[in-house]
């Protein structure tokens, strides 16, 4: 490691101590749950985390970030260019006309809830010749501050998407209630996955339904216990936040830095 800055070395040694944890809470999670540790896909949020501790995680091995804001991540992805195996999740709400930043880069967008959206992205990704994997967003907890579309929406919404064929939908992805109690946290996870089921039935072809993105730092074991194939992970992994979560999730009432995220 000659020629590395000691502090760099150190938050290598940090992050991989992290994420050496989460490994193991998901493989007792799935032990827990009867499933196999590799159906269950770790996604790092990295939301405010600047580029030193980003080039940190891709040193141990993390390929793909997750962000919530479009100009953030395409910032980030601009400076991290030399490293174009890093791909980009958009996991935040999407306004129609960010659609042409998210269309030059993202490798998948997890909060579909609009056909405005849908088309806005359809157009601009064919302008480039590019595709994008996309959920479908699914406000489980019918919090009015939530984006995401109502459950019982999802059916006639998915119907419609394969007029989008730059769009590749593969899943559902949802918010659950922000709560420690799980008995509240668990039905937010269990009505998504219900609802997996009945539209695996009625997709039209195409359309995959085969995705479940539920679960962050506080509550990811729950979500693998009701299915989750992929947990969205931040603090647990990069540490606390000085920016407030209400920045990022509308309705979040929490401190910076809360450690359920």
């Amino acid at each position: 490691m000659a020629g590395r800055d000691v502090s760099d070395v150190d938050a290598v040694a940090h992050l991989r101590a992290n994420l050496d944890a989460i490994r193991a809470r998901i493989d007792a999670a799935c032990r827990g749950a009867g499933r196999e540790p590799a159906e269950v896909r770790l996604l790092p949020v990295s939301k405010t985390v600047d580029e030193a501790r980003l080039r940190a995680a891709y040193a141990i091995g993390l390929r793909e970030l997750g962000e919530n804001k479009v100009q953030e991540a395409m910032g980030k992805w601009e400076a991290m260019a030399d490293l174009p195996d890093l791909r980009w999740v958009l996991i935040g709400h999407l306004q129609t006309n960010k659609a042409k930043y998210a269309a030059r880069f993202a490798g998948e967008f997890q909060a579909l809830d609009s056909l405005r959206v849908a088309e806005a992205l359809d157009r601009q990704l064919q302008a480039r010749g590019r595709a994008l994997d996309v959920l479908v967003q699914v406000n489980t907890s019918n919090e009015a501050s939530k984006f995401g579309l109502p459950p019982d929406e999802v059916e006639a919404f998915v119907k419609q998407l394969p007029a989008f064929s730059s769009l590749r939908v593969r899943g559902l992805m949802t918010l659950a209630l922000f709560s420690e109690d799980e008995a509240r946290v668990r039905p937010c996870f269990v009505r998504l996955r219900e609802l997996r089921d009945r539209l695996r039935q009625a997709a039209p072809d195409g359309i995959a339904m085969d995705e479940l993105s539920m679960g962050m730092s506080g509550d990811f074991e729950l979500a693998i216990a009701e299915g989750a194939t992929t947990v969205r992970v931040g603090t647990a992994l990069f540490g606390m936040r000085g920016t407030p979560d209400s920045d990022y999730w509308p309705g979040f009432a929490g401190g910076a830095g809360d450690p359920a995220r």
